[in-house]
């Protein structure tokens, strides 16, 4: 019977035929057929129009629609009908306005069903007057007219006004459903309203509605978002039946509160009870994971993810390659490079951005911006990203450049913007660049400076060597100088050897921040480095007094998917009687080169030859030559510290990387350095 395509059949026998067609699926068939009739009806109109909405045609639907119109053909209510859905489902509001005036002006205006459907369309257009409208036009408002009105609200931001309609509701007469009761939950959570939320559990208890297990599952998100976690354990462990989401929904909210031990607890039970688990499942726990600090944990899930024959989906990527970040797992980082390659996750603007990061921060800044270029859309936190991955290598000239053409381009920067370039600006001493930048997020972009751009700024003049500058601009902060201000100023005393300066930076760091040790290394660091024995002896022993103890410095670098730390001194690795040979020889080989130890980085009173060897033993001497024994035909290597690096390791690591001839990157408290050729690219200066 459809092989062919009748012709010349009266509108029953066509309309009959268009039906035939839609049920086996043949849109385009019908479509065809109906083509052919001379002056189709509106039943033939509807039927078809109805079908595109419903299997996922909406444009198609409208054309149609328009093209019906255009011959003066009349809708019904029907066809309406079917016109509305499709403009619900494209969210296109100018179509959703002509398609409410054509409501009006073919005199269904006040139809309960029809002004239903079209307060849901305004609310998915996000178009609040137009679903007030029609709201108040309604003569007879069911519970359905309501709870739309409350959802379009809150779809529209105007969460307070969602509330407001659903309380008035209730004043009405009309009696709440579980439809009702999911869609404002959602908004007390988001409000964090514990007053709401509780005055609506009390409806579903008064009503007898706890055992829906939606609204149940709203209830436990409404209690964890408003820090009410054992309210939420309470209403999850008397629900009668549950689901997949209310399982989800507590995880979450353990996660979400830091109760990471309870989170997996209840992992493990969802497992052992047999729960079917989704993605929001899994998405959720690896999440979490990384969200309370536990990033080698997130990466396991992820495997035992994939060997319950779950693919990673997008949202399971964004979730886990922080995780990678964190560990410096350029390894881990790259397979799921992989897998995004393989799987078109490319052109996902958040997952991309994650990876821009990723490849930043485990010492690889080329294939950070060959990931940056490759992406279709860049939003400001993918340039904010790519910025502050120039900075944080050390290019300030790159990150003043990608932010200029940011701004060509039309994208808007934010507080997060100025941060990553003033960063850069400090890093390669662009100090009138800087001073620029820093005084064109008002003038230009009408952003005021916070706590954390005064303190860069502080950075830029400091590490520039315009100290005295700095110490005025401090004193001339309309805002009261934070620890991180001071603190810039410290730190460029130690460079530029600086010790009165340094000592009023480190007495005012004392009163701020008491407990930090940074702070008394730092000012004993500088008076050593004046030959002030006796001084940096009293701030050693100001620190005894108060309790106040030394960050030890660590070193760290990954070797066959498995980190190796180090310590000054350190003897406990397996390889540890080769890695001080190697230095032994590599030391040799150095002061062949004109490499002479600078045993002013030596914090002690020893004589000449044991300062040498201290220096010989520090932490990130011992991970390059660890890291270097064991290259595996590599041609680079990645170590990562604690602590700013010792002057004198920077300088012999420059030694060790031209004589073996690999690239040695070293990512230290400050930035990255590249090393090779006997260079680094902090040019010295960090």
């Amino acid at each position: 019977m459809l092989s062919k395509l009748p012709t010349n059949l009266p509108p029953h026998l066509s309309l009959k035929f268009i039906k035939t067609y839609l049920h086996s699926g043949d849109l385009l068939r019908a479509r065809h057929l109906f083509d052919k009739i001379p002056h189709p009806d509106m039943h033939s109109c509807t039927v078809l129009i109805n079908a595109y909405t419903q299997q996922g045609y909406p444009k198609e639907a409208l054309k149609l629609y328009s093209e019906l119109r255009a011959r003066d053909v009349q809708p019904d209510k029907f066809a309406l009908l079917s016109v509305v859905k499709a403009c619900t489902t494209l969210r296109d509001v100018a179509k959703a306005k002509e398609v409410g005036s054509d409501v009006l002006r073919f005199g269904f205006r006040g139809d309960l069903f029809l002004g239903n459907a079209l307060i849901c369309m305004f609310g998915k257009c996000r178009y609040i007057e137009g679903a007030k409208d029609v709201f108040s036009s309604l003569q007879v408002k069911d519970v359905i007219s309501w709870t739309s009105l409350c959802s379009c609200y809150v779809q529209c931001g105007m969460l307070r006004e969602g509330l407001r309609v659903f309380r008035e509701m209730g004043l009405d007469g009309v009696r709440a459903n579980s439809v009702s009761l999911s869609s404002v939950l959602p908004v007390c959570s988001r409000l964090k309203d514990l007053n709401a939320g509780k005055e609506v559990h009390g409806f579903v208890i008064k009503n007898g509605m706890g055992e829906n297990v939606f609204v149940s599952s709203a209830l436990v998100d409404m209690y964890a978002s408003c820090l009410c976690i054992e309210k939420a354990q309470l209403v999850f462990e008397s629900m009668t039946w549950r689901d997949t989401v209310s399982w989800n929904a507590i995880l979450t909210a353990y996660f979400g509160n830091g109760e990471y031990d309870k989170a997996f607890t209840m992992f493990n039970r969802m497992r052992n009870e047999g729960v079917k688990l989704n993605y929001a499942s899994w998405n959720a726990v690896i999440g979490g994971c990384v969200q309370n600090g536990k990033t080698q944990q997130a990466l396991e899930i992820t495997i035992q993810m994939q060997k319950s024959g779950m693919k990673p989906n997008r949202i399971t990527i964004t979730s886990v390659l922080p995780a990678c970040t964190h560990l410096e797992s350029l390894r881990g980082g790259k397979e799921i490079h992989g897998y995004m390659f393989r799987h078109s996750f490319l052109d996902d603007i958040t997952a991309t951005t994650a990876l821009v990061y990723m490849y930043a921060k485990c010492g690889e800044l080329e294939l950070s911006r060959r990931v940056f270029k490759t992406m279709p859309l860049k939003d400001t936190i993918a340039w904010n990203t790519i910025i502050m991955a120039s900075s944080m290598h050390g290019n300030g000239e790159g990150a003043l450049l990608l932010f200029h053409k940011m701004v060509k381009l039309g994208v808007q920067p934010n507080s997060v913007t100025f941060t990553a370039v003033l960063c850069g600006c400090s890093h390669s001493r662009l100090v009138d660049e800087g001073i620029s930048i820093f005084y064109s997020m008002k003038t230009d972009h009408a952003i005021e400076p916070d706590s954390e751009h005064y303190s860069c700024m502080v950075d830029v003049l400091s590490r520039g060597g315009r100290l005295e500058e700095a110490y005025r601009f401090i004193q001339e902060m309309p805002i009261e100088p934070s620890a991180a201000a001071w603190g810039a100023l410290l730190g460029a005393c130690r460079i530029y050897k600086n010790v009165d300066l340094g000592q009023i930076a480190a007495n005012r760091l004392f009163e701020i921040e008491p407990d930090n040790p940074g702070n008394f290394v730092l000012l004993s660091n500088i008076f050593v480095a004046a030959k002030f024995w006796k001084e940096a002896a009293e701030v050693r022993k100001s620190m005894r007094d108060r309790g106040v103890k030394k960050v030890p410095g660590c070193s760290w670098v990954q070797v066959k998917n498995k980190v190796h730390n180090f310590i000054v001194g350190d003897s406990s690795n397996y390889e540890s009687a080769e890695i001080y040979r190697f230095l032994d020889d590599m030391g040799q080989k150095m002061r062949l080169a004109g490499y002479l130890p600078d045993t002013d980085f030596v914090l002690q009173d020893l004589d000449q030859e044991e300062k040498e060897d201290s220096l010989c033993n520090h932490s990130e001497r011992l991970a390059v030559a660890f890291a270097i024994l064991n290259l595996n035909g590599e041609s680079s290597v990645r170590v990562f510290k604690n602590l700013r690096i010792c002057g004198d390791c920077h300088n012999a690591i420059k030694f060790i990387a031209k004589i073996v001839g690999v690239q040695i990157v070293v990512r230290d408290s400050l930035r990255f350095h590249h090393f090779k050729d006997g260079a680094c690219s902090c040019k010295d200066f960090w």
